[in-house]
């Protein structure tokens, strides 16, 4: 069974960058120091686990009065295709109506498109490089 929350303790937060190191840093090459920034400090982390082990993990911010950009979804390798990076933007869709936002925004990896129109968002700029791995903005309006 899978749970996703947002991320209030200690152990929850070491879990969350701790799927994030382990897809971002060390599967996908990007630096520590791009990983993790200084907006981790102000948004709202989600975690997922399966029972008590962490399997995936995300954050949101605010970025204008009635948007958020998700950033940082990520799934361990061994948990890919089992639909739960869909489950864990639900939940963050959910949690950005809650707080009245009417717009969602991310930086999708180009490889994932298809993952996020499947969701219901558009393509909204070209491609461009970030960390060395080619993405392009899309947004959804909820």
């Amino acid at each position: 069974m899978y749970n996703v929350k947002i991320v209030e303790t200690t152990k929850e937060h070491d879990d969350a960058f701790a799927v994030r190191k382990k897809v971002f840093v060390e599967e996908q090459g990007v630096p520590l120091h791009l990983e993790c920034d200084a907006e981790d400090a102000t948004a709202t982390h989600f975690i997922m686990y399966e029972g008590t082990a962490p399997v995936g993990a995300a954050r949101l911010r605010s970025i204008e009065d009635d948007a958020v950009k998700i950033e940082r979804v990520s799934i361990l390798q061994d948990q890919r295709g089992k639909k739960l990076g869909a489950l864990i933007m639900k939940e963050m869709e959910k949690y950005a109506i809650s707080i009245n936002k009417k717009k969602l925004k991310l930086h999708a990896q180009s490889y994932a498109i298809p993952f996020y129109e499947k969701l219901g968002y558009t393509v909204t700029s070209p491609e461009f490089m970030d960390a060395g791995i080619p993405h392009r903005a899309m947004e959804k309006t909820i």
